[in-house]
C-alpha cells in the first residue's frame, strides 16, 4: 500500500515555500523564508475518544521586515473523512493557546474521489446565533485542472499536476509534462528525485501509455536534455517502479501479476527511501545502503515513518543498531 501521509508530508516540507507561492501567494510574499523552522510533531489527545491525532506539518515563520512570528499547519488528507472541519479547527485552537500565534492553516485534499467541494471552515450555532466561525485555506487536487499548471516555474506544480484532475487518456500527456517541468527547473539532485518518485507513484503507466509517454516527452524536450531523461527513466524502470506491474501484466497469471506487484512495490520504497534519507542526512555510504536493503518490509515500514525525525547520519544509524 502507498503511504501517501508520508509522500505528501516529504513533498510539502521540501517545498513549502513554493507551496505558498503556489496556492497562498499574499501569505509567501509576507514570508521571510530563512526564517522558516520546523516544530516538532505536535499530538493531541482525544481522552473522549480514546483516539491520539498528529499534525502533518507545522513551521514558524516570520513576517519580512517584521518581529512578527507564526504559524504554519498543513494537513494532507488522502481520504474523505467525516468532521474534518471540526478537527482542523481543534487543531487551531490548540496550537493558539499553546503558541499564542496567529495560524495559517490549510487542508491538502489529496484523494481521487469524491469530487465534491470541501469546505473551508467550521462553523457553529446556538439558538439562532452564529457563535463560531472558523476559517481554513484549501487545496482540493481533485477539482483542479492540471492544464492551467502547465508551464509554472515552481516544482511543486510539477509534483501535484499528477494528482489533479485527469481524464484516463490523459495520463501518459500529463506524466510527461511533469517531467519536462521538472527538468527546466534545473533542480538539484536529491529534490529532482524526490520529484520523480512521486510522480512515477501516482501516474503509473502501462506498456502502450508508456509508449505515449516517451513519445510526448521527446517532442518536449529541449535536445540538450533528452540523454538525461532517458537515463531518469532508465533509473525508474531500474527501481521496479513500472516493472513489477508489467512482468505481472506480460505473464498473465495471477500468481505473476501478485509476485511482480510485490516485487515493484519493494523496490520501490527501497529506493524512494534511500533518497529520502539522503536528502535529510546527507549521503549514505555503500554499507548503510546494504544494511537498509536488507530491512525486511516490515522494518521498511517503521523506517519511513522514523525518518522525518532523523538529522545526522548519527541518528540513522543508532536506529539501524537499535534494529539488531
Amino acid at each position: 500500500m502507498i503511504d501517501h501521509d508520508r509522500l505528501f508530508k516529504e513533498l510539502l516540507t521540501t517545498f513549502i515555500v513554493e507551496f505558498l507561492k503556489l496556492f497562498l501567494p499574499k501569505v509567501a510574499a509576507s514570508l521571510d523564508p530563512d526564517s522558516l523552522e520546523s516544530i516538532n510533531q505536535e499530538v493531541f489527545t482525544d481522552v473522549t475518544a480514546g483516539e491520539k491525532h498528529a499534525v502533518d506539518i507545522l513551521m514558524k515563520g516570520r513576517v519580512n521586515g517584521e518581529d512578527t512570528h507564526f504559524l504554519i499547519q498543513i494537513e494532507n488528507q488522502s481520504s474523505k473523512q467525516t468532521n474534518f472541519s471540526k478537527r482542523m479547527y481543534v487543531y487551531f485552537s490548540r496550537l493558539y493557546e499553546k503558541y499564542d500565534l496567529p495560524v495559517v492553516a490549510v487542508a491538502v485534499f489529496s484523494y481521487d474521489k469524491p469530487l465534491k467541494r470541501e469546505p473551508s471552515r467550521h462553523t457553529l450555532k446556538f439558538l439562532g446565533k452564529k457563535i463560531l466561525d472558523y476559517h481554513y485555506e484549501v487545496v482540493q487536487l481533485n477539482r483542479l485542472d492540471w492544464q492551467k499548471f502547465l508551464g509554472t516555474p515552481n516544482p511543486i506544480a510539477s509534483a501535484l499536476m499528477s494528482k489533479m484532475k485527469i481524464e484516463p487518456e490523459d495520463r501518459p500527456i500529463v506524466k510527461a509534462q511533469c517531467v519536462a517541468m521538472m527538468f527546466g527547473l534545473q533542480l538539484d539532485e536529491a529534490r529532482s528525485k524526490l520529484i520523480e518518485g512521486f510522480v512515477e507513484t501516482y501516474i503509473p503507466l502501462d506498456e502502450n501509455q508508456d509508449q505515449v509517454f516517451r513519445t510526448e516527452l521527446d517532442k518536449l524536450l529541449p535536445p540538450a536534455a533528452k540523454e538525461k531523461a532517458m537515463e531518469v527513466l532508465t533509473t525508474w524502470e531500474k527501481y521496479g517502479l513500472e516493472r513489477g506491474m508489467r512482468k505481472g501484466l506480460q505473464e498473465g497469471r495471477q500468481e505473476g501479476r501478485q509476485e511482480g506487484r510485490q516485487e515493484g512495490r519493494q523496490e520501490g520504497e527501497v529506493s524512494l527511501l534511500l533518497r529520502q534519507l539522503g536528502y535529510k542526512v546527507g549521503e549514505l555510504t555503500p554499507e548503510i545502503k546494504a544494511r537498509i536493503q536488507s530491512l525486511p518490509e516490515s522494518g521498511l515500514d517503521v523506517l519511513s515513518k522514523a525518518l522525518f525525525n532523523f538529522s545526522t547520519v548519527d541518528d540513522l544509524n543508532n536506529w539501524i543498531a537499535q534494529q539488531q
